[in-house]
């Protein structure tokens, strides 16, 4: 009688497994991963299987912030649209803002208290809207927007509540002393906002103003992707920016739009989506074509 007849049962049930252990180990964890690393280095297949790395700039695949040390945009980069993932398209944070439509009026912060405030999705648009119109020297202005970049939305109180006569007019994003955007509605004075009044009695009012119906800063300037990660901008807002780019980099226009037609995709299957413009390939190839001294 051998050694294995006199073991235990259970002793052999526990080698048995061992033994799977460590054949599967070898098999999926050592001989699967060798072989797919040396199928992926065949030609054809091996820029894929680099993933998306853009030399030392990132990933092709996730957009980036161009900013200096103080967050303000750095003039001889293009410009990527607004992001709510984390701090601006941090990869570990994909988020989107979560605001909609109705999202109007600013909570006001409270003096002393600066993260006591929250900006509406309207102000944020028109914020953003006028920093990009000050940056390309255009028009920023956009309809339901002030002239100072926040929310055109009045608080209108009236005597038979949300109907009746005007009694009392509150601009409700322009936190005092600032001047309201309207001096009267309706007859009646209207005055800035007091940081931690309630004015949830007040008929909320966008007001549209003058603004053209087609605003010189497109969507996608103002409003960040559902990711925010994307690195693609509007053909529209990459034109924006072009004469901004060409400048600060002592080059033609011609030059600069030839780079963006160059790193434009078209509409998925020719119909699905709209053509747009990867920033971050973009960027990389004004960096390797027209060097910005010093920088």
């Amino acid at each position: 009688m051998n050694f294995l007849s006199r073991m235990p049962s259970w002793v052999g049930h526990h080698l048995a497994a061992i033994r799977v252990v460590i054949v599967l180990t070898l098999v999926l964890g050592l001989a699967y991963p060798l072989g797919m690393t040396a199928l992926a280095q065949v030609p054809g297949l091996r820029d894929s299987a680099q993933g998306s790395r853009l030399g030392d700039s990132g990933s092709k695949l996730i957009g980036q912030s161009f900013l200096d040390k103080k967050g303000n945009p750095i003039p001889y980069y293009f410009q990527p649209r607004p992001s709510n993932a984390g701090t601006g398209y941090d990869a570990s944070a994909s988020a989107a803002g979560n605001l909609g439509p109705e999202s109007t009026v600013d909570v006001l912060p409270v003096k002393g208290q600066p993260d006591s405030g929250k900006q509406s999705l309207l102000t944020q648009v028109c914020a953003r809207s006028k920093a990009v119109g000050e940056l390309e020297h255009v028009d920023g202005s956009r309809p339901y927007c002030t002239p100072d970049g926040v929310g055109a939305v009045l608080g209108v109180f009236r005597d038979g509540g949300t109907t009746g006569t005007a009694t009392r007019v509150v601009s409700l994003d322009q936190a005092c002393p600032a001047k309201p955007f309207l001096a009267t509605y309706e007859g009646v004075t209207v005055r800035c906002a007091k940081p931690g009044e309630d004015y949830g009695k007040a008929v909320v009012t966008p007001v549209r103003g003058d603004a053209p119906a087609h605003p010189k800063v497109p969507a996608d300037a103002v409003t960040a992707s559902a990711s925010g990660l994307d690195p693609q901008i509007s053909p529209a807002y990459a034109k924006l920016q072009t004469p901004r780019v060409a400048r600060e980099r002592g080059t033609s226009e011609a030059a600069v739009r030839k780079l963006i037609d160059q790193y434009t995709s078209g509409r998925g299957l020719g119909v699905l989506g709209e053509p747009a413009v990867n920033v971050v390939e973009l960027n990389a190839a004004l960096d390797r074509t027209h060097p910005v001294k010093g920088a």
